[in-house]
């Protein structure tokens, strides 16, 4: 096998492997939710991932930045991305959103973040958008007046989309050393959490599903699937890196059927495919036109 064809295969793996981690956090999350309250799992995942990361951070060599206004920009993106995105996330699987809703609201957080950063956006982009966001509406729509979901459960999944997007502006500003910075966004997260916890039930009933939902969610998801991205988006094109969350919507329903048994219905079936034909729209563009944004 030559040496392209290897990299190819590896390059294929890790990418498939990727999708796979993070289609399963919403199916996961939703088991470990079945035996503790969103609060007191968030607090233990949060402190597992944390506890991993100090421990192998020597052996990836990773830098802690040392400048205030590094260390501030890392604590406000973790608060972000690590802090209000997991607990609106949390938040609305509790409330009965299922996981392939969930799944399928987040795939609107590409398109956002692309068009949001951009100065000059194309008709492309914007035609990309108003499919995104009318895809988007339909699932609300559904899961609202149809599927039986709570305001506040479709509440909370519009504010982990807010979150994540606009964590991930603030992650894509972080130029410097950004493998670096990863511990001290996991501590802001636990810190966010923590300071909440107190205003919420915490209970935790340590069944052998919780126990497994935990590891999973605190080593491979929150620590195992994030150093897979960052090193697709070191390696890679930031465009085909993005890309791969064209899948996990799909991946996830599919996972949320075989496991709880949810199908999605005919409208969020479409409102999915008008946000992949949107996300289509979105990254046409060439590289070199996205990496300047």
């Amino acid at each position: 096998m030559s040496v392209v064809t290897k990299a190819s295969v590896a390059s294929a793996a890790t990418t498939s492997l990727f999708v796979l981690l993070w289609s399963s956090g919403a199916i996961v999350s939703k088991l470990g939710l079945a035996h503790a309250s969103p609060f007191a799992f968030l607090l233990l995942r949060s402190s597992l991932a944390l506890a991993g990361l100090l421990l192998i951070g020597p052996l990836l060599g990773l830098r802690w930045p040392r400048s205030r206004g590094a260390i501030l920009r890392a604590l406000g993106t973790g608060c972000v991305l690590l802090g209000a995105y997991q607990i609106f996330y949390l938040l609305a699987l509790n409330t009965h959103v299922t996981p392939g809703v969930m799944a399928t609201v987040m795939g609107v957080q590409p398109i956002l973040t692309v068009v949001l950063m951009e100065r000059q956006r194309s008709w492309s982009r914007l035609f990309g958008l108003g499919l995104g966001l009318a895809g988007l509406i339909m699932v609300v729509y559904q899961g609202i007046n149809l599927g039986g979901v709570s305001l506040a459960g479709m509440l909370f999944a519009l504010l982990a989309l807010a979150s994540m997007t606009l964590g991930s502006i603030l992650q894509k500003r972080i130029t410097d050393n950004p493998m670096g910075t990863l511990p001290l966004q996991y501590l802001a997260g636990f810190a966010m959490c923590a300071l909440f916890a107190p205003l919420q039930p915490l209970h935790v009933e340590w069944a052998g599903g919780f126990v497994g939902a935990l590891l999973w969610m605190g080593l491979v998801v929150s620590l195992l699937a994030t150093l897979l991205l960052y090193r697709l988006i070191a390696k890679g094109n930031l465009v085909n890196v993005t890309s791969l969350f064209y899948l996990v919507p799909a991946v996830t329903a599919v996972m949320d059927f075989l496991i709880f048994g949810n199908r999605l219905a005919p409208l969020s079936l479409l409102g999915m495919g008008l946000i992949v034909v949107g996300l289509l729209f979105v990254f046409r563009k060439p590289a070199a036109r996205l990496a300047e944004a």
